[in-house]
């Protein structure tokens, strides 16, 4: 079961409870469902009975044990516990992991693309500075993957301009020219003639401005180039935009200190092991990796959390939390990697096949979380 077919269960639960009198309220259009948090348990949690709590007049541990039963009534639950103030953790019954590699399989570059921003112009506003151009760079592509379309205006360096906030509120860049015509008028309150001609279609309403993100980054503290375009980039994206981005040599050393190598190496490791697999007559196939194989867990997290990584990065303007996951995910792979081919005379089983799919799966995330970030991900290392 992928994240979204369980947020598809978990919205069925509700509307079972709803529909069995259990609870007064309007099923919501979607359920979040995001890998456990701290304190968490299971391999999905959702805060769906915090979302509904003041709606339906209850606690929020009330609603959950509500709606517990109809979730592990489901298929594809084994089990379902209840942590914190009323967060839902969910396991899953076999088969998850294999669901969630098939499904990047079919999806492939769009795998963690969705529809939060459907329709939405998201105007940037950014100074003349390095960081800010390729920070703003970087969120036209990620805000594209949720459907809207970031439009990106710089500020004039002579322009007075209000303190620098993650979200301040400006005006867009372009003006309504109906609107220009109309605004010096006088008003009138003289009747208008009467004519026989059929009267105009009332004007539209006017839809609400969208809001203007201004980022200000913390600017580099020397030119960043001479590290080449990839690790130029990384260095000014890896850092949180608070923070003063580090301007080095390490960047370029191929060693595990370096965050940059381990995403690019763990990419170019996977398409090794699919050459090395296809030497020995073995394919991918997805299918269940047990929960004692080193790094399984944690890459089949990785891989889940990917989508609502890609929405909350386009939300908050924050490339940077892309590229900490993509982090997350290499050293999952890595860990994971000694298990997926066989070893001395052994022959290749439906395991090594499993697990060689959701390496091959991890590649295409790593490649494709990097194909956003503007940096290459290239084969061979």
């Amino acid at each position: 079961m992928t994240p979204v077919e369980l947020s598809r269960t978990v919205l069925r639960a509700v509307r079972r409870a709803v529909d069995e009198g259990e609870l007064s309220v309007v099923v919501p259009v979607r359920a979040v469902v995001t890998p456990p948090g701290p304190g968490g348990c299971g391999d999905y949690a959702t805060n769906i009975a915090l979302q509904l709590a003041r709606p339906a007049g209850r606690p929020a541990q009330q609603v959950a044990e509500i709606l517990r039963p109809h979730l592990t009534r489901s298929e594809g639950v084994a089990d379902v516990e209840i942590t914190g103030p009323g967060f839902l953790n969910i396991r899953l019954g076999g088969g998850a992991g294999a669901s969630l590699v098939r499904e990047i399989r079919r999806q492939r570059d769009v795998y963690g693309h969705g529809d939060v921003l459907a329709g939405q112009i998201v105007p940037l506003r950014i100074p003349y500075d390095i960081r800010a151009e390729v920070v703003a760079d970087t969120l036209v592509r990620i805000v594209a993957t949720q459907g809207g379309r970031a439009e990106v205006h710089h500020i004039h360096p002579s322009r007075a301009e209000p303190a620098a906030t993650e979200f301040s509120r400006a005006e867009p860049a372009g003006t309504d020219l109906s609107q220009a015509k109309t605004a010096g008028a006088e008003p009138s309150h003289a009747e208008p003639p009467r004519t026989e001609a059929p009267q105009a279609d009332p004007p539209r309403p006017q839809r609400p401005r969208p809001r203007t993100t201004t980022l200000r980054p913390t600017p580099a503290p020397e030119d960043p180039t001479p590290l080449g375009p990839d690790a130029a980039r990384w260095a000014l994206l890896h850092p949180a935009s608070h923070d003063r981005p580090r301007i080095s040599a390490d960047h370029l050393v191929q060693r595990e200190s370096n965050p940059l190598f381990r995403v690019r190496y763990a990419h170019a490791l996977t398409r090794a092991l699919t050459r090395n697999a296809a030497a020995l007559g073995c394919t991918g196939d997805p299918g269940d990796v047990p929960e004692d194989v080193p790094g399984g867990d944690e890459l089949v997290g990785a891989l889940a959390g990917y989508p609502a990584v890609l929405t909350q990065a386009a939300l908050h303007r924050a490339p940077d939390r892309l590229a900490r996951h993509l982090v997350t995910t290499a050293d999952a792979l890595l860990a994971f990697q000694h298990t997926v081919l066989p070893l001395g005379d052994e022959k290749p089983s439906a395991a090594h096949r499993a697990r060689l799919a959701l390496a091959e799966a991890a590649g295409t995330v790593l490649a494709g979380g990097l194909s956003l970030l503007g940096i290459s991900a290239p084969d061979y290392l």
